[in-house]
């Protein structure tokens, strides 16, 4: 884990970021739990974690000072990746994660307890099935579905002012199938430390009435 904490700190370095030691550690924590945890339950395909820290946390901390809100829901969130990620780094967030697949909901309740994220819940439920109290100021997914579908399949899910942020590679080749009352508000060209490929955030929102 020394390689994986020395990425860390480059990376943090690199994005300018102000993280707590506190944070710093729940990060290294977090890694070090989907390592072990990855060589039963195959939650990813990256296997070292030094590559974790850069295609996972990274990758998620990058994204983090572009984001509005305080209300979170991460659809298809795998191992937790961003919502986790996002809950440690801003504790005054409420980061709702949700997945249908029980290998990987388990293991983020376990992540939850072991890292004390009381600001982090996990569902374990299909996206159009879930049925909040509450709508979300913002839906934020990464490698969930293409733009369209993640619009479909969420529309009962976001604030009337809230916002769905999609992590992509190319994201401008998902556009032409967004639903006419959807718009793009942004696309936000995303630098990740050690990350030699493209990445974006896009940025979608309702038209105004």
């Amino acid at each position: 884990m020394n390689m994986a904490a020395a990425r860390l700190d480059e990376g943090i370095d690199a994005l300018g970021l102000e993280v707590t030691p506190g944070q710093r550690q729940k990060l290294l924590d977090y890694v070090a739990l989907l390592h072990k945890w990855n060589r039963a339950y195959n939650l990813t395909a990256v296997r070292d974690p030094a590559e974790m820290v850069t295609r996972h946390v990274l990758d998620t901390l990058a994204v983090l000072p572009h984001l509005r809100g305080a209300r979170w829901l991460d659809v298809g969130s795998g191992p937790g990746i961003p919502g986790l990620i996002l809950a440690i780094m801003r504790p005054d967030w409420q980061v709702d994660t949700l997945d249908s697949n029980l290998k990987k909901t388990r293991f983020m309740r376990q992540a939850v307890r072991e890292l004390g994220l009381d600001n982090a819940q996990v569902l374990k439920v299909r996206v159009e099935a879930w049925q909040p109290e509450r709508c979300y100021e913002g839906v934020i997914s990464r490698a969930f579905a293409e733009l369209g579908a993640l619009v479909r399949l969420t529309a009962h899910l976001p604030c009337e002012d809230g916002a769905w942020w999609a992590m992509k590679g190319h994201g401008e080749q998902e556009l032409d199938d967004l639903p006419g009352d959807v718009r793009v508000e942004r696309i936000i060209e995303i630098t990740v430390p050690g990350l030699d490929a493209r990445r974006t955030l896009v940025e979608l929102r309702r038209e105004a009435a």
